[in-house]
């Protein structure tokens, strides 16, 4: 049974990849991250010697701390930061348990180099619709919770990604875009290694809509109509985005969560005479 001031992986594993997740911090020194440089998903990588440099990005926030097996560096650095006002847990067994479990990781040298503010930046076509909003998600929720994401017109998407230092996506023949039968959103799956029955579902859902093949997944037109709905609710491709995040959390949920779930009507109540 883990103590006060520790979360489990079942419990933790509940919260990545929805916008309830903890600020995640990998403080494994560099032999034990060199044995394995994978990540909990949104976790950022921090040196336990360096905790007074964490503790701005953490302050006002929930976080969960974690080294190779979650003993005297997460314990010790988890105790540092309370007492620095910071509401910490640590992750029950560390990495190990995390790994152990099957949890899905992110590959680190995938992550791009982040700016000076410490988010990545990512760059495509203005007025996003379906896969140009779902990998944004995707980044937020599971690699960097931070990220930023700049739209603009087609013809300069090359050009911001050199001057700006972003990752180019969703544009022919340039970054992480499609390939075959297989959307962006597929790419960006590959390239961070991340994969679960839940993630699978979501992938299928907008790879239907986004290449109109309806018949992968009963949940494609709906996507696809609310992303087109949502594009001519909001001018601003930023304010789409915030919109889209949500409806990206709802898909993640339904494919986690609910699946099985039906409704029918009518209830079988009966009504009143």
């Amino acid at each position: 049974m883990p103590s006060p001031c520790e979360i489990t992986v079942s419990q933790l594993s509940r919260l990545v990849g929805t916008p309830d997740a903890p600020v995640l911090v990998d403080l494994r020194i560099d032999a034990d991250f060199a044995d394995d440089p994978r990540l909990v998903p949104g976790a950022f990588r921090h040196a336990h010697h360096d905790l007074p440099s964490l503790v701005p990005r953490l302050r006002g926030r929930r976080a969960v701390v974690y080294c190779q097996k979650g003993r005297k560096i997460s314990q010790g650095a988890a105790a540092v930061l309370r007492s620095d006002g910071v509401p910490c847990e640590v992750l029950e067994g560390g990495q190990f348990a995390w790994r152990d479990a099957g949890a899905p990781m992110v590959a680190a040298d995938a992550v791009p180099v982040a700016d000076v503010e410490g988010r990545t930046v990512w760059v495509t076509r203005h007025r996003p619709k379906i896969d140009r909003i779902a990998c944004p998600w995707l980044v937020r929720r599971f690699v960097d919770p931070r990220a930023r994401v700049l739209y603009v017109p087609p013809v300069d998407v090359a050009l911001v990604a050199e001057r700006f230092g972003a990752v180019p996506f969703d544009v022919e023949g340039l970054g992480l875009t499609h390939e075959g039968d297989r959307c962006s959103f597929d790419a960006f799956l590959s390239r961070f290694g991340l994969s679960d029955p839940a993630l699978d579902r979501v992938a299928t859902a907008v790879r239907a809509a986004d290449t109109n093949r309806h018949d992968l997944s009963p949940e494609a037109a709906g996507l696809l109509a609310l992303s087109l709905g949502l594009s001519r609710m909001h001018r601003d491709d930023l304010a789409m985005l915030d919109a889209g995040m949500t409806l990206c959390d709802a898909l993640y949920r339904w494919a986690r969560d609910a699946t099985d779930e039906g409704h029918d009507w009518p209830t079988g109540v009966a009504r009143a005479r």
